[in-house]
């Protein structure tokens, strides 16, 4: 019900009370839309993407261009001894949901991140 900035305020916050204990510097996986666990699954999913890539969804990909600066501003810094990047990368995955709701769920992943690919 709170809308782009509520979504942004509980993000960041989220990131801000974990603070050092993720080993910063992190990937922030965030999940928005459908059920609450819909949305906890789907933040998982974004960590999958490579870092760094955005959404190819233009509103999604601004969303996560300005969580980013957020929450780098927050000047946690590597292993939390403060500094400029808290955060390599911000991924959002979204997912349709009633009007009335908008689960969020926040994943982190330390920067030790390791992605791999298979082809099939």
């Amino acid at each position: 019900a709170q809308g782009r900035d509520g979504v942004i305020r509980f993000v960041v916050d989220a990131v801000a009370q974990a603070g050092a204990n993720p080993c910063p510097p992190i990937i922030v996986g965030v999940g928005l839309g459908g059920t609450f666990e819909q949305a906890a699954l789907i933040s998982k999913k974004a960590l999958l993407r490579p870092v760094g890539q955005p959404s190819p969804n233009p509103e999604t990909a601004a969303l996560e261009r300005d969580l980013l600066a957020q929450i780098n501003a927050l000047g946690i810094g590597p292993q939390g001894l403060g500094g400029r990047i808290t955060a390599l990368a911000v991924h959002v995955e979204t997912y349709p949901c009633h009007i009335a709701s908008l689960p969020v769920a926040v994943n982190t992943e330390c920067h030790a991140h390791r992605h791999g690919t298979v082809v099939l």
